[in-house]
């Protein structure tokens, strides 16, 4: 069984920054072999995709945060990464930490871009 747990969240100004952590813990599986991603859920909307990354470290981003979210991996300390910078309004969400091609998921974790 995975456990995930995202921390990182929090309030920030438009233009600002912050970075998301997702720390994988349990037993009987290889954090390095799991596809790990980031989906978000706006109020009344559905949980989409924000990004993704292989084992081997290739990466997948949503069409409205390329080029300003990185999602990165540390096998070593099993855990994943989000830096988003630029962030805009539209980017306020529950984040959730996904692993395993959405067979584990975290309890997600509020961003909320506002001035």
């Amino acid at each position: 069984q995975v456990q995930l747990v995202e921390s990182g969240g929090g309030l920030v100004q438009p233009g600002g920054s912050l970075r998301l952590s997702c720390a994988a813990s349990g037993s009987g599986f290889d954090f390095s072999l799991l596809y790990m991603a980031w989906y978000r859920q706006a109020p009344g909307k559905q949980r989409d995709l924000v990004a993704g990354i292989t084992y081997g470290r290739r990466t997948d981003y949503g069409d409205s945060v390329k080029g300003r979210f990185t999602i990165s991996r540390d096998n070593a300390r099993k855990t994943v990464y989000l830096q988003m910078n630029n962030l805009k309004s539209e980017d306020t969400a529950v984040y959730y930490c996904s692993g395993g091609a959405r067979a584990y998921w975290g309890q997600g974790t509020q961003v909320t871009v506002s001035s």
